[in-house]
């Protein structure tokens, strides 16, 4: 999943639909992603990102580089989580982003005009459930009846449900402490709760310097991937923009699979964590984007039906209403 190190107190980056028509950033006539063509001297692709590889592409510059010649200009805005930025794209404040598997479900069933442009290849080992280093915890079967601390509405809840239906176990079987990361990690790091389900960076953090103890990762449970995404309206309009947008993500991610310690480096530097942080996190990854096809939207379908029957999201969804404009 997407990240950063640490929820942020600026306001800018933690819009709501009242703040962003506050702002002027819609209109009342519900222009939406029109905004984007209303600027003068061509079209743009305004990019919400997450602290992690949106900010190395902002960095290098190469996006704006290869859509220059395109007349496309790129503006950039930084948001502490993916549930926020698909806010902003169902209030027309941006056209793209980066998110995990199960924030797009519940935008979704929200509403959201969202479209699926691309993902990553499945990563199950930058999720997991970890304990501190004397727990008593020693299988999933000993969660039952434990307070499990993970963030709301994020990939963990879903790979949560999974773990414990795999191992005879129900959502109802355990405690669940909602919380977002930072607070998790305190909670964790007190006492307070008895296992933490969290992805990367924030996982191998908890391993370097709680020393917490890995109790189970994502393999064989969930994929794990992280997804961009964008609108419907602007993908119609901008669909050679999207595969560019797309294409850079993937040159990043082969580069940082053939460069592990330098993006280690340049990671921990947009992070702001310590080296060997970062380098316990990229040496278990598993690299590569590309667009959305019909396997990738089947296995989204499985998450919306699971947050279905478990009364998580309103109504059941039907995926191919966010596939890509050209899935063909």
């Amino acid at each position: 999943m997407p990240f950063s190190k640490k929820p942020t107190a600026q306001p800018a980056l933690q819009w709501t639909r009242r703040q962003a028509l506050a702002a002027g950033l819609i209109t009342a006539a519900g222009t939406g992603s029109q905004l984007a063509w209303a600027q003068p001297g061509g079209r743009v692709l305004r990019v919400g990102h997450q602290k992690g590889w949106l900010s190395i592409l902002k960095g290098r510059g190469t996006l704006e580089k290869e859509l220059a010649p395109l007349g496309v200009s790129v503006r950039w805005t930084e948001f502490n989580a993916g549930p926020v930025q698909l806010e902003a794209l169902n209030v027309g404040a941006i056209d793209f982003g980066d998110v995990g598997e199960a924030p797009p479900i519940f935008a979704q069933a929200a509403g959201a005009p969202l479209v699926y442009a691309g993902a990553t290849v499945p990563r199950p080992h930058l999720e997991a459930i970890v304990v501190p280093k004397g727990s008593n915890i020693k299988t999933i079967a000993d969660l039952k009846g434990k307070r499990v601390a993970y963030n709301k509405g994020s990939n963990v809840q879903y790979f949560l449900v999974k773990l414990l239906e795999k191992n005879g176990l129900t959502y109802g079987d355990v405690q669940s402490i909602h919380l977002a990361p930072a607070d998790a990690r305190a909670a964790f790091e007190k006492g307070a709760v008895d296992a933490w389900i969290i992805w990367d960076p924030f996982l191998a953090a908890a391993q370097k310097t709680l020393d917490a103890r890995l109790l189970l990762d994502a393999t064989g449970v969930v994929n794990n991937r992280a997804y961009y995404f964008t609108s419907r309206d602007y993908a119609s309009r901008n669909t050679d923009v999207l595969k560019i947008a797309i294409r850079q993500i993937n040159d990043i991610d082969i580069w940082a699979s053939k460069n592990k310690i330098a993006a280690a480096k340049e990671l921990s530097q947009v992070l702001g964590l310590d080296t060997s942080i970062t380098e316990l996190y990229l040496n278990r990854s598993d690299f590569g984007t590309a667009p959305v096809n019909s396997a990738i939207l089947a296995e989204q379908q499985k998450i919306a039906d699971t947050f279905f029957d478990l009364k998580l999201i309103p109504k059941k969804l039907n995926l191919l209403h966010a596939a890509p404009v050209d899935l063909g």
